[in-house]
């Protein structure tokens, strides 16, 4: 049998052979002790018993290792830790011959064995027994890591994250540092830790993944472009090279990286746009110690808002919401989180009584309305409810913000009310038109206690009904994954940075405005159908399925920010715009609501949704039984 073999079905060592080796070392090393002492001159070692101190000194050795239990650790895991007990039991050796040396000076006046020659056997003991567990450890690991089949990894960035991140991968077994890559033109071609820094820039990357057989690359740099992240994760998927990064150092465990630790890319770090940057001291001092009620606040927008929120420092957060065990849930997590007062409604905000004790229990300051239905086939098919939920539950609790002179009302629209093909979209446009004719309305009265503010933004990553937990799920599943339509394209943006928004326009907004996002270019469906099987290891079409299912009632192919006759004006920040809408007149948008109150329980479908028209006359239903409205 060859030695790999036998390595490989080597097990660990029985304690009483590692007590024999390491008794035998401190019998050697006394042997050397002595001659080392007496200069190798046999006559004076006659003299002085040799013979008999060695076999004292290795039987008090014997005792010393069963006193400590330096026998115990497993010689392939050799650490400081093994370092340690070993000195520990030398240590308690010299102890136990010292014992003797007194006891037997006490009595014939001479020590039994010289200190020099202990203190010489405990130094050499220690170099033997600690050098010879690492020699072991090194074969192992040296024998073991030449069997495994090592993935050949390249690290991108050679900053201080890129750094550790090769140390943790150089104890790692089945991993082998291929280099460093860079864009950074005065890092690249020098050695880092050993290793050489290689030009990612251009086609570069692309020939070094082939040429170096490579089956990993790591993304270390936090501050990396959206753009220059997805160009690194094309090249890998062309390549097929496995693709993962690290997270950021407030989030590794203990203040330490591991292997664990670093995680494949996932889709929404490659979608939307660079990060935006917020007035965080304006909104501190928007909402540090006031009273803020979220509506819809078990919800995915709503409870973000919660946590965002709570770290500002409210006097209390009044969530109120209809879903029972979500609206429980992120009350725990806000009480175990923060040191904020936080009160859970669990009520309807069609409910005007029950939304008056509410606000009259609590007065608060601010209202961040997120509450509303948003599925759009679904509202296609319950038109009642779109109508109930998002346009008078929207009106009821507008007006009663007004009645309790709530600073502001900040609320969260979508950009599927632009030029709506839908009911949904078309209930959040006239929500929007309320709100802002009610503003209108009080300012031309010289009202200014209330502050109507409407922020409208596309889809969210990984929200309740989201296409890409959608999937998720099917890719796992084995597909095949559904596409409504190959040329189906939506904007996108993550959670927080929706909810950021809706903070900093609560903030700066004055009252009538709509705050619109710049969300970047728009994303086509399908390929980011692709992308997401790809960095799953899987092949589109080979491996999953992409099947296209029809577009589905009210869908849009295009979703738009601005209809044709709206602009835009600038803000202090970039990315943020205020867009210019056509104003309504209060009382005619008012006339309308209050008839929907008449038609909400009324059977009539066609008679609701021919009123949303009337009010809103850029509403076009598409794919929808509604599309017979339209030609009358």
């Amino acid at each position: 049998m060859n030695f790999p073999a036998l390595l490989r079905k080597l097990k660990i060592l029985p304690r009483w052979v590692i007590v024999v080796l390491d008794s035998g070392i401190i019998l050697f090393s006394a042997l050397l002790g002595y001659l080392l002492r007496f200069n190798f001159s046999g006559s004076d070692l006659e003299k002085n018993h040799f013979q008999q101190g060695i076999l004292v000194y290795t039987a008090l050795g014997f005792l010393a290792i069963i006193v400590s239990g330096s026998y115990r650790g497993i010689i392939r895991y050799t650490g400081i830790q093994d370092g340690v007990r070993i000195f520990f039991m030398l240590v308690v050796n010299a102890v136990l011959v010292s014992g003797l040396n007194v006891l037997t000076s006490l009595v014939s006046g001479t020590y039994f064995i010289p200190f020099s020659v202990v203190f010489i056997s405990l130094l050499s003991s220690f170099l033997f027994l600690f050098n010879y567990r690492l020699l072991v450890k090194y074969i192992f690991t040296y024998y073991r890591n030449a069997l495994i089949k090592k993935s050949r990894v390249l690290i991108f960035g050679a900053g201080q994250t890129g750094i550790i991140t090769r140390h943790v991968i150089d104890s790692t077994p089945n991993m082998q540092i291929a280099g460093f890559l860079e864009d950074n033109p005065n890092k690249i071609s020098k050695v880092v830790d050993g290793t050489r820094i290689l030009d990612a820039r251009g086609d570069n990357l692309d020939r070094l993944l082939d040429e170096l057989n490579i089956d990993e690359v790591i993304i270390t740099v936090r501050d990396l472009s959206l753009d220059r992240k997805n160009e690194i994760v094309d090249a890998c998927l062309r390549n097929k090279v496995k693709v993962r990064s690290v997270p950021p150092v407030e989030k590794w465990v203990g203040g330490e990286l591991s292997i664990n630790q670093i995680r494949e890319i996932n889709i929404e770090e490659l979608l939307g746009r660079e990060t935006i940057k917020i007035n965080n001291p304006a909104i501190i001092n928007d909402i540090k110690g006031r009273r803020v009620c979220i509506t819809g606040a078990a919800g995915s927008i709503g409870s973000e808002l919660v946590r965002q929120i709570a770290g500002y420092g409210p006097e209390r957060i009044i969530l109120i919401d209809q879903a029972e065990s979500p609206l429980y849930e992120i009350e725990l997590e806000i009480k175990s989180t923060f040191k904020v007062r936080v009160i859970p409604y669990l009520a309807d905000i069609t409910n005007k009584h029950r939304l008056q004790s509410i606000l009259e229990e609590n007065k608060p300051e601010i209202i961040y309305h997120a509450a509303a239905y948003k599925h759009v086939p679904l509202m296609e098919g319950n038109p009642s409810e779109a109508i109930q939920c998002n346009i008078l539950g929207t009106k009821t609790l507008a007006d009663l913000a007004v009645q309790y002179r709530i600073r502001k009302f900040v609320m969260i629209s979508t950009d599927k009310a632009v030029n709506p093909t839908n009911v949904m979209g078309c209930s959040k446009r006239i929500a929007e038109v309320y709100v802002q004719s009610l503003n209108n309305k009080l300012h031309a009265e010289g009202k200014y206690d209330t502050a109507f503010v409407t922020t409208r933004f596309g889809n969210v990553l990984g929200s309740n009904g989201s296409v890409i937990p959608l999937f998720k799920k099917q890719i796992q599943e084995g597909g095949p994954v559904t596409v409504t339509h190959p040329e189906v394209t939506r904007y996108f943006m993550t959670i927080p940075e929706a909810c950021q928004l809706v903070l900093e326009a609560g903030t700066m907004g004055k009252g009538g405005e709509i705050y619109i996002f710049d969300m970047g270019q728009p994303v086509k469906i399908l390929d980011l159908a692709r992308k997401m099987i790809l960095l799953s290891g899987l092949k589109p079409g080979k491996d999953i399925e992409i099947v296209f299912s029809g577009l589905r009632e009210g869908e849009k192919l295009y979703e738009e920010l601005l209809n044709n006759t709206e602009d835009t004006i600038p803000t202090h920040h970039k990315k943020i715009l205020i867009g210019k809408v056509a104003d309504h007149s209060y009382e005619e948008v008012n006339r309308y609501i209050e008839l929907f109150f008449d038609l909400v329980h009324d059977r009539n479908e066609l008679k609701m949704v021919a009123l949303m028209k009337e009010l809103i006359p850029e509403f076009r239903s598409n794919y929808s039984r509604y599309e017979i409205l339209d030609q009358l």
